[in-house]
């Protein structure tokens, strides 16, 4: 049932009929049609304020109008304080910025509101709403795909400078900034890699001295190799992982993976990169003190096929920081947040890693954010 709605002068001729004609509220009801609680209510409101009782549609008393005047200052305050919140970054931005965040939250508050917390016009947000894309937008577009495809294509792992390398390589004319800015605007950043800063007391080797001496660059391939094994926890319990790398293009060229940490990992590690590389002519493979690197074995197979020892001093990390950076990459861009069930599927991982993505696709900074392939084929040692 509908409700029934009375006018201001009906209100007041029908509290005159009871107040001062001396028609009983009963009776004023009967010939009214309206329920005698309403009359008494009509009355008391007339007794109580009778220059505003009975304001009418659309009208309010002067106390009234003060409290929703606050209500709505109070509305407009805590939505001004929530688009700052969730636009402060849009502050330092251009107007395209703004107004693309504009017209995403428009359905949440009043565009008056957002227009006036982010200091631009209403004018100027509904001239842009149809005014077609800039030949820059339309630009941007096409190369934030482009952008986004390096990024998720390095396992989310890229940062500016690597997507700028990659776009360049496609033939992309543009600059580094404009990639910070586009993977800025994708949400897109690459995994921060947790760095520390070891404690320098280490002891020499009994076995041989540090002769790579942390000079780890190379003027040809085979030159120097460095060498060093990790371990990955998967639900079957620990894979050891060694590699071997040529300093000269930062390259894998020998890897081996096992559950057991013995002489044979590094040792079947080293025999790969010699079936790789061929047998090395003065070659220097550097590694640090551990047993499986100090054991018969290993140093007969160094001996059989002419290669000079070096080894870093104990507990000296940075003496074969290149091998200390590249398990650091591996976990940080493959292995971090994955849980293996089984070493055969962590082994799948690595091997991925190693072969489809480091050493023919992975830009590397010091070889001039090329891959360790794409550097040796232009090296022409490929």
């Amino acid at each position: 049932m509908q409700r029934r709605k009375f006018s201001r002068e009906f209100k007041l001729e029908a509290v005159r009929m009871v107040r001062e004609r001396g028609v009983t509220i009963a009776q004023a009801s009967r010939d009214l049609d309206v329920h005698a609680n309403v009359l008494r209510k009509w009355v008391r409101e007339l007794a109580a304020d009778p220059g505003h009782a009975f304001p009418g549609h659309g009208q309010m008393k002067p106390e009234q109008m003060e409290i929703d005047r606050l209500r709505r200052e109070l509305a407009k305050l805590k939505a001004e304080r929530d688009i700052l919140k969730k636009g402060r970054r849009l502050l330092r931005e251009g107007l395209d910025m703004k107004f693309q965040f504009i017209a995403k939250h428009r359905g949440i508050w009043p565009v008056a509101w957002m227009c006036g917390a982010l200091g631009v016009s209403r004018s100027g947000f509904h001239a842009w709403l149809i005014r077609p894309p800039s030949q820059r937008a339309r630009d941007d577009e096409v190369i934030g795909a482009k952008v986004r495809a390096s990024h998720v294509g390095s396992y989310r792992t890229y940062g500016a400078r690597r997507v700028w390398h990659d776009l360049l390589a496609d033939g992309v004319s543009c600059g580094l900034h404009r990639i910070e800015r586009l993977m800025r605007a994708q949400g897109l950043r690459a995994r921060p890699r947790r760095r520390g800063l070891p404690k320098d007391h280490g002891e020499r080797s009994v076995i041989a001295g540090n002769v790579l001496d942390r000079q780890f660059t190379a003027d040809r391939p085979n030159q120097k190799w460095v060498a060093d094994f990790t371990y990955i926890w998967t639900a079957e319990g620990w894979l050891y992982v060694a590699a071997v790398i040529d300093l000269f293009s930062r390259r894998v060229v020998g890897w081996s993976m096992s559950a057991t940490m013995t002489a044979q990992l590094v040792t079947d590690a080293l025999i790969m990169a010699i079936w790789r590389r061929g047998k090395p002519d003065a070659l220097l493979h550097h590694s640090d003190q551990g047993s499986q690197y100090t054991s018969e074995q290993f140093q007969r197979l160094m001996a059989d096929n002419g290669v000079t020892c070096s080894m870093s001093r104990s507990g000296n990390v940075w003496d074969n920081a290149a091998m200390e950076s590249f398990f650091s990459s591996l976990k940080t861009e493959r292995i971090g947040k994955k849980i293996y069930r089984t070493r055969a599927q962590a082994k799948a991982d690595v091997f991925d890693y190693i072969e489809c993505f480091y050493n023919p696709t992975r830009r590397h900074s010091t070889l001039g954010y090329l891959s360790p392939i794409d550097f040796e084929r232009e090296a022409g040692v490929a």
